[in-house]
Parts: structure tokens; C-alpha cells; sequence
């Protein structure tokens, strides 16, 4: 099984910027995604996370209004749209899949991907 979270790199604040989660070795579909990141010295924040048919989406309160997820089964991937980006997103940004619960719990979280680094400059 394998995640891989990308998209990420430099950005201004008030940008915008999409991140990719590919997965393979798995039946994607029966996942939930959970979307985590990390800023350096700081714990993993979960993000968001969003269901198996895509029609369930929970998102963070620090990123509501700015940040939406969203996934396509048949190409077995996730994406995080984030807009409005601020200098306090910046962070190493992960995919991660869940088997039988929302995606909500990074300890309940099956796999995971190697991050994706976003860097917000103000």
C-alpha cells in the first residue's frame, strides 16, 4: 500500500494551492482520507477528512472557509484545495487512509503518505 501527498511548494499568502493524494496497493473506495499536517516543532493537526463516496466532508475550523477536500474513486485519489493560504498553514501536509472509521482520527488512521511541504510567505 502506498500514499503519496504532492502539490506542495512556495507560495505568497492569499494564495492558492491544490494537493494531490495518490494511492495504490488498495481499494481506495472502501477508505475514508484523512488530511493532517505538521509545522515544525508543533503536533500533527488534522485538517479534514472526507468519506468513502466523497459526499461527507469534515474540515478543521482553523481552515474552514479556505481550505475544501474532495476525492475521485476511479483514479484512486484525494485532492485539498487551499485558498487563501496564510503564513500559520505553512506545514508538511499528509494523506492518510482509513478503513473503518471518518478519517477524523490520526490514530485510527490505517496508512499513511509521505508528507508534502507547503510554504506560505507573507
Amino acid at each position: 500500500v502506498q500514499l503519496q501527498a504532492s502539490g506542495g511548494g512556495l507560495v505568497q499568502a492569499g494564495g492558492s494551492l491544490r494537493l494531490s493524494c495518490a494511492a495504490s496497493g488498495l481499494t481506495f473506495s472502501r477508505y475514508a482520507v484523512g488530511w493532517f499536517r505538521q509545522a515544525p516543532g508543533e503536533e500533527r493537526e488534522f485538517v479534514g477528512a472526507i468519506g468513502l463516496s466523497g459526499s461527507s466532508t469534515y474540515i478543521a475550523d482553523s481552515v474552514k472557509g479556505r481550505f475544501t477536500i474532495s476525492r475521485d474513486n476511479a483514479k484512486n485519489a484525494s485532492y485539498l484545495q487551499m485558498n487563501m493560504l496564510k503564513p500559520e498553514d505553512t506545514a508538511v501536509y499528509y494523506c492518510a487512509a482509513d478503513l473503518v472509521g471518518t478519517g477524523k482520527g490520526a490514530d485510527g488512521m490505517d496508512y499513511w503518505g509521505k508528507g508534502t511541504l507547503v510554504t506560505v510567505s507573507s
